[in-house]
């Protein structure tokens, strides 16, 4: 796999670095509370890959997580306290915040928990009220 693409990413401070590789399963951008609560604004741009394509490649001894519920284990810098990515071990897949992979060409295919949005968008993608249903959802789309 020595063509496979990987993308480098860091914390605030640098003192931890990730790489995904490959391309991501889903890119997107969630609404639910949760994810505008831990990253302090209206929506999270999110891409989601296999766990095993998402390494930590320097300073893992700083990484430190919480756990709110059963779908989400959120990482960060225990230094400057950097989002970094968030473990969705029910779903299997990990998700990589966009905006730490500036490399990443992100292209965004849907919104999620589009039920619970601050912010409404008009961008044409499907708007998901929750999840779509291989997720667990409901697969309910709600209008722009």
């Amino acid at each position: 796999m020595a063509d496979q693409a990987s993308y480098a990413g860091k914390c605030f401070c640098g003192a931890v670095e990730i790489t995904a590789s490959g391309e991501p399963v889903a890119m997107g951008y969630c609404h639910c509370s949760s994810c505008r609560q831990w990253s302090a604004g209206p929506v999270n741009a999110f891409t989601l890959w296999p766990p095993q394509s998402v390494r930590v490649t320097k300073g893992g001894e700083h990484v430190e997580g919480y756990q709110k519920t059963d779908t989400s284990v959120r990482k960060f810098c225990e230094l400057c306290g950097g989002h970094l990515y968030t473990e969705h071990p029910l779903w299997g897949v990990t998700d990589v915040y966009a905006a730490i992979i500036p490399s990443l060409r992100y292209q965004p295919s849907l919104h999620v928990n589009y039920a619970e949005t601050v912010l409404p968008l008009k961008d044409g993608l499907p708007k998901y009220k929750d999840m779509p249903a291989e997720m667990g959802g409901s697969g309910d789309l709600l209008p722009e």
